[in-house]
Parts: C-alpha cells; sequence; structure tokens
C-alpha cells in the first residue's frame, strides 16, 4: 500500500532515472540491478539529518554489485532524476547526492500546503485509509483471571490490545475484540477446594474478589506441604467439567463477583469488547475439535494422554487431553480457533499475550498449520498464516517478578486511583479553578498509567516504578495532554474561524518545517503500528511533535523576546494557527490510538 504520496513520487522518477542512466558519465546500466518503482520505494528510507531532506536512497549495496563507485553513480543518478523533473516539469522536488546517499527534498511550501490542508480538511480521519476493506480482525487481549485481583500484569494486554483495536479501525479494518477470560481450569479446583475449606460465604459478599484472592495465596502455600490438597484440587475440577451442581454453582459465584469488578476497571481504563467468551464458553465445543484433529490424523496416544506429537519441531508435544479426559489450555484454544475462523471469517487473529506463552502458540499454531496442509487448503484460504502471537514482556516489581500464587501483585486499582489523586493534587496546585477537575484528573491519572505502559517497546520487560509511572514531567502521557491543552488554549485565544485560504509559504523557519514534516509522517506511522503491531510507534513519535511544536511555541526573535504564535501579523498569525490546529488534531488523534483521553484544559 502507497501511503506516502511524496515519497511515491520520488521512487517514480528515481526508477525512470535508473533506467536511462547509461546517457551520463559512460554508466553502464546494464551491470546495475532491476530496480522498478516498487524496489526503490521499499529503500528509500529518512536521513538522519533534517536538512538533506525527506528521504535517501543508500546506494552502496546497488553500486557494489554492479562493481561501480557509490559516489559517482549517484552523481549519474542525479543528473537523471534532474532531466527527468524537468521533462515532467515538477518543480517541489529537488535531488541532491552526499557520498553513497541520493537524497530527495520536497519544496517546504508545497510540504505544507499540502499536509495542513489534509490535516484541516480530514481533522480526526487524517491517517485513516479503507486498505483493510472491512476485513475482520480479531484480537484477543486482556484476559484475567476470575477469581483473581486485576493486577497491573494484565495492563500491558489490555492496553496493547485495545490500542491496536483501534489502529486497525482507522485502517479500514473490522476490530473484533474479545476477552478471553481466564474462567476455566485446574486454578478453579484449587479455589472450590479452599473456599470449602476456610471460605465464608457471608465475608465473600462483603469484599469477594480480596477474599477469594487471600483464599487461593492461603491454598498455594499449605500446598507446599500438604501435597493431598493436590489432588483434592484435580478432583474438584474434574467434578467442575462433569457438570456436579455444587461445583458449577461456587465456579458461577466467583465468575459473576469477578466481572462485576473488572468491567469497573475497564470502564476507567476507557476499554470496551465486543465479546466476554472465555475458556469455558468452548467446552461444548472441544469434542468436535479433538475430533476434528484426530480425523486428520494427527493425535496418538502417550502415557494415556492424548496430544500431537511436535518432535520433528523441536516443539512439546501438544496435549490434547489428559489421562483422565480433562482438557487444558491447547485444547480450548484450538476450539477457539475453530469457532472464531467459522464465525468471523477473520483476516487476521492476533493473540495479545505475554512472552510466556511462546511455547504454547508455537505449539497451537503448528497444529493448525498441520492442519492445513493436510487438507490441501489453498493458499488464500490456509489458517495458520493468519494466527499471530503479539507477545510483550513482564511488569516486575523492582526487579521481582509479580505472581498472585504468592501473593506479590500491584492492583491496578490501587495504581489507577492514585494517579488520578496526585492529578488532582497537581491540578489544584497550578489550576485551582479548573473546570471538571475530577473529570481532568482522571483523563490525566488514567492516561499516565496507560503511556508508562505504552512508552515502552513490547517485546521489553517493564520495571513497574511508582515515581515513574506517576511522573508528571519529561517523558510522559501527562506531558503529552498538556501540550494538547496548550494548543486547545491558543486556538480559544485566537477567538476566530481558521480562513480556508492560507499563506502556507509564511511558515519558512526551520522550527516550522520540522513540525510539518513530522506531521506529513504520521499515516506511515499508524501504518507501522499495524505491520509490527508495535503502540511505541505512536507513542514515541507523539513525543518528538510536542518537543517540536514546543520549539516553536518557545522560539524568541532577534531581540530576544518570544515570538509568538498570535501577533498584530494578521497573515502570519493565520499560518501559524493554522499549524497550532493541525498539531492539535494530530496529538489528540495519535492519544486516542493509544487509549488516552485529551483534555481540552489543564
Amino acid at each position: 500500500m502507497t501511503i506516502d504520496k511524496f515519497k511515491a513520487e520520488v521512487a517514480k522518477i528515481t526508477a525512470k532515472a535508473f533506467v536511462n542512466l547509461y546517457q551520463y558519465d559512460e554508466i553502464n546500466s546494464d551491470k546495475l540491478p532491476a530496480l522498478d518503482f516498487e524496489k526503490v520505494y521499499n529503500l528509500l528510507e529518512t536521513p538522519k539529518n533534517p536538512e538533506m531532506g525527506q528521504y535517501a536512497l543508500p546506494l552502496f549495496q546497488i553500486a557494489g554489485k554492479a562493481g561501480l563507485n557509490p559516489n559517482k553513480l549517484n552523481q549519474s543518478l542525479v543528473k537523471a532524476q534532474t532531466a527527468q523533473l524537468e521533462k515532467r516539469k515538477l518543480s517541489f522536488i529537488s535531488f541532491s547526492a552526499a557520498g553513497g546517499f541520493n537524497n530527495a527534498r520536497i519544496e517546504p511550501g508545497t510540504l505544507a500546503r499540502y499536509t495542513l490542508t489534509e490535516i484541516l480538511d480530514k481533522k480526526n480521519k487524517y491517517g485513516s485509509s479503507d486498505f483493510g476493506g472491512g476485513e475482520n480482525v480479531v484480537f484477543d487481549y486482556s484476559s484475567p483471571n476470575i477469581a483473581k485481583p486485576f493486577g497491573v500484569g494484565h495492563l500491558r494486554s489490555t492496553a496493547i490490545g485495545n490500542s491496536l483495536y483501534r489502529v486497525y479501525e482507522k485502517l479500514g479494518y473490522n476490530s473484533i475484540g474479545i476477552n478471553h477470560l481466564g474462567d476455566w481450569g485446574t486454578q478453579f479446583g484449587k479455589l472450590i477446594v479452599a473456599f470449602r475449606l476456610w471460605g465464608n460465604e457471608k465475608k465473600l459478599r462483603e469484599n469477594p474478589i480480596q477474599k477469594l484472592y487471600e483464599l487461593y495465596v492461603k491454598y498455594h502455600k499449605e500446598e507446599k506441604t500438604n501435597p493431598v490438597l493436590s489432588e483434592q484440587a484435580r478432583e474438584a475440577f474434574k467434578d467442575l467439567e462433569d457438570g456436579d451442581q455444587e461445583a458449577a454453582t461456587l465456579w458461577a459465584k466467583f465468575k459473576e463477583y469477578s466481572l462485576v469488578s473488572f468491567n469497573k476497571t475497564y470502564e476507567l481504563l476507557g476499554v470496551k469488547f465486543d465479546y466476554f467468551t472465555g475458556e469455558s464458553f468452548y467446552n461444548d465445543k472441544i469434542d468436535k475439535a479433538v475430533e476434528k484433529i484426530e480425523k486428520a490424523g494427527l493425535t496418538e496416544i502417550s502415557d494415556g494422554a492424548l496430544i500431537v506429537n511436535l518432535d520433528k519441531y523441536n516443539l512439546p508435544p501438544c496435549l490434547l487431553r489428559k489421562a483422565d479426559g480433562a482438557t487444558l489450555y491447547a485444547t480450548r484454544d484450538l476450539a477457539g480457533i475453530f469457532y472464531r475462523w467459522k464465525t468471523f471469517n477473520f483476516v487476521k487473529a492476533l493473540y495479545v499475550v505475554g512472552s510466556a506463552q511462546r511455547d504454547h502458540f508455537k505449539q497451537v499454531f503448528k497444529v493448525i498449520e498441520l492442519l492445513d496442509k493436510v487438507n490441501k487448503t489453498p493458499e488464500e484460504e490456509c489458517l495458520a498464516p493468519r494466527l499471530k502471537h503479539v507477545e510483550f514482556g513482564w511488569i516486575k516489581f523492582k526487579d521481582r517478578m509479580m505472581s498472585t500464587r504468592e501473593g506479590n501483585i500491584i492492583l491496578l486499582n490501587e495504581v489507577l486511583d492514585k494517579a488520578i489523586a496526585l492529578a488532582k493534587e497537581k491540578i489544584k496546585e497550578k489550576n485551582p479553578n479548573l473546570r471538571e477537575l475530577d473529570r481532568t484528573a482522571r483523563q490525566i491519572g488514567v492516561g499516565a498509567v496507560i503511556y508508562a505502559d505504552l512508552s515502552t517497546r513490547k517485546e521489553k520487560d517493564v520495571n513497574f516504578d511508582w515515581d515513574q509511572v506517576l511522573s508528571f514531567e519529561g517523558e510522559s502521557g501527562p506531558y503529552l495532554q498538556y501540550t494538547h491543552a496548550r494548543l486547545s488554549s491558543l486556538i480559544r485565544n485566537y477567538g476566530r474561524e481558521i480562513p480556508q485560504q492560507i499563506n502556507y509559504s509564511m511558515l519558512d523557519k526551520p522550527e516550522e518545517a520540522q513540525v510539518i514534516d513530522l506531521l506529513y509522517k504520521f499515516p506511515q506511522v499508524v501504518w507501522s503500528v499495524s505491520e509490527l503491531n508495535e503502540p511505541f510507534l505512536i507513542s514515541s513519535y507523539l513525543l518528538e511533535l510536542a518537543s517540536a511544536f514546543n520549539k516553536v511555541y518557545q522560539r524568541k526573535d532577534a531581540n530576544g523576546r518570544i515570538d509568538r504564535i498570535i501577533s498584530n501579523d494578521i497573515e502570519l498569525t493565520e499560518a501559524r494557527i493554522s499549524l497550532v490546529n493541525a498539531v492539535r488534531i494530530v496529538i489528540n488523534e495519535g492519544l486516542y490510538l493509544l487509549g488516552i483521553e485529551a483534555p481540552e484544559e489543564m
């Protein structure tokens, strides 16, 4: 997909220039590798030094393969490119040679006029596309465990999944968000045993999640010295799977209490799901799923258990049923894939789950791949390539992993409540008369926590630190929100409609050129997020954009005074306010794609 208009133009001219190189300096173009539009487009990169232009084509490998000097090749290429520009009467692009880098520059006025017009016309639709064609993309994210507190460890899946959901929607896909609740498995056998031994119905009703959590932690402590508990837990879960009334009633009660608590957290985060279909949802679909795999001849019996042997792929066996007939995570995930494929006919299914489950998804996806081969599915209908594990690192607390079994957990609600309270204190200090104090404090506090998560590349671990998460200075969510509020304030102070006809040539300062260049790149950033499933690209982009704009805002004139956005020069003010509004729109939309609200005042 070509989403960069000027990059496409540069690639088109450059590809044509390579064909005509034989005319210049005795360059034999027959020696050069075939370089069509697509190859040139993909080779173009952004120069490290903005003064070199918007695009750079490295020629070292190209020249090396042809046995040519990169600098000599570059000089000839610039001549051929310039000839193409003259032939097509294009004056807004220029090419230059810098050693082995062929640089392309877009005339600043043209770039400003195109970019700002696009943003001011499309507003929050800037960067949107219909590329997805309305095709379904399924997102499996958040997935907290029933009867356990919503720990900060679940923030990563929730925040990353919610952001990707919004990005894919922006690119024209139909996003389908599924909360695959951990509402089944042996842990419920443990919890049932714990409740039978130490539970109290009255205390459970008073504070259900906390009491269930305490029972879960106590069970694991007692289990270390009393192995009989393990056998009792296995029997209790088997009773649950077999439909035992007492076990099923307890399980339903645990689930009901948990969902009430979880939904309060999701409401605070501004996260919504299209479906809450946990593991238990697939119980009546498991037999057909297993039968499908057996009929394909992929299963065998090992020590009484039903498995898919994956030794030849250097993977542990995929266990479908234990010797006692109990099912596992893999069985339910396979049943889930078959159900989702039949129901949604998705083009992609993204599983936003921690890297600790990497081998699990390798096993499950390999089984699907083997099924594709057995069924001789046409390539365009293969299911395995549509499945993607979007993995991420751990959240640690003071360099220690958090564990619900040991009781070493930070509750997400406590983090959010503390962040909101801190935001409220800071607002009272700096702007005590702010309207909608509580709403703004919630926006800032929640935004700070989400941004702290998404400001780290997903594959890296996040070392949870109160000071870092709740920082309202520097590279943080509140800094971006404050920039948005400042931009909104400037527009309010301007107090007039921004005219349609703007003299964008007035935006001729280097600081403004940097901002415009960044604004132009926003659609490319959004597209890159979908390619890499990496929301960090937006969070880092927004910081760069806010920093670039603040240089414009704080710029001083020749007399050392602030070069104000709004001045007596009407034409200049109109151009600068247009730039302000464009930056505001992009920051607002970027924050939305991260799942963060953008206050108008702070």
